[in-house]
């Protein structure tokens, strides 16, 4: 698959929603087999996809991000812009420029997943994101509300985002809001208005766990209610320091998997920390994580 929702990507959440439509349709009267087995099939056959992030060796280059991440078996990578002083993104875009970043990620064998635009906003790298051949924008949400006015709240949040959807189209690029403690995404409840209000197909969520664990709610629901509209997936638990990633804090990150697996997740698992240690022990860290990941998902 090249970006997150490529083309494949793009086909498959067709034939997705075409068995989610079958359901709950009356497929099944025209003569189809009942789909919960085919369900399970597409459930099993799910290949986890596997995306790195700069930010985790902020004190280091650009290249010298992507050619660790590339070392560390990563399909692909999400470029920061400057959230605690990561320059990649921003460099990227005034040294590299869009040629000179996909040649370095030619040269080493990545596909562009996202940007990461907390600082600076997605209007501000949505042409880059264009020239470097599309992908998910990841940013946040909105301040929290009362839950009375959730609904109505979501509805203003996504009548402010139309200029960037329309970016997003021009672009062929993507949005994802990433769920976070003390903002309007944040609770399940606002999982629901979210994929409910949402009728832009340029538009899902990114999720973080780590966020929804703070509040004990559940991932796994997280992901069921998010659905087709997942876009990004941050492997990330509520931990200290090296503890928020997979392997290493206590979170068992089968069940994540298996959720993701049944409804078909086209994108990318991203293993994730903040506030990372020096890049040799941030390596040495994620090989680990990735270890781990795939044994998780060899029990699916």
């Amino acid at each position: 698959m090249g970006n997150v929702l490529s083309s494949e990507a793009r086909e498959g959440w067709s034939r997705r929603q075409f068995l989610n439509r079958a359901i709950t349709g009356g497929v099944i009267g025209l003569g189809m087999p009942a789909l919960g087995g085919i369900a399970s099939q597409a459930a099993e056959r799910w290949a986890m996809r596997l995306s790195g992030s700069t930010i985790s060796f902020t004190a280091l280059s650009i290249e010298q991000a992507c050619e660790r991440l590339a070392a560390l078996g990563f399909e692909a990578v999400d470029v920061w812009s400057a959230y605690a002083n990561c320059p990649h993104l921003d460099d990227v875009q005034h040294r590299l420029k869009a040629e000179g970043f996909k040649a370095l990620l030619a040269r080493l064998g990545l596909k562009l997943n996202s940007f990461s635009v907390y600082v600076g906003g997605y209007p501000r790298y949505a042409e880059l994101l264009g020239q470097c051949g599309g992908g998910v924008a990841i940013t946040g949400s909105a301040p929290p509300c009362d839950p009375k006015e959730l609904t109505a709240r979501m509805r203003a949040f996504f009548e402010q985002l139309k200029p960037q959807i329309e970016l997003a189209e021009k672009h062929q690029s993507y949005l994802a809001i990433e769920n976070h403690g003390h903002a309007l995404l944040d609770s399940l409840d606002s999982f629901k208005a979210f994929v409910d209000v949402n009728k832009s197909p340029r538009v899902g969520i990114a999720l973080a766990p780590y966020h929804l664990q703070a509040r004990k709610a559940s991932v796994e629901e997280a992901i069921a209610i998010a659905g087709e509209q997942l876009f990004y997936f941050y492997a990330w638990q509520l931990a200290p320091g090296l503890g928020q990633l997979p392997g290493h804090g206590p979170t068992d990150f089968t069940p994540w998997l298996a959720a993701l697996a049944k409804i078909r997740y086209r994108g990318y698992v991203n293993p994730f920390l903040h506030h990372e240690p020096p890049p040799d022990e941030t390596a040495k860290a994620l090989a680990r994580s990735i270890a781990y990941l795939k044994e998780c998902h060899a029990k699916l």
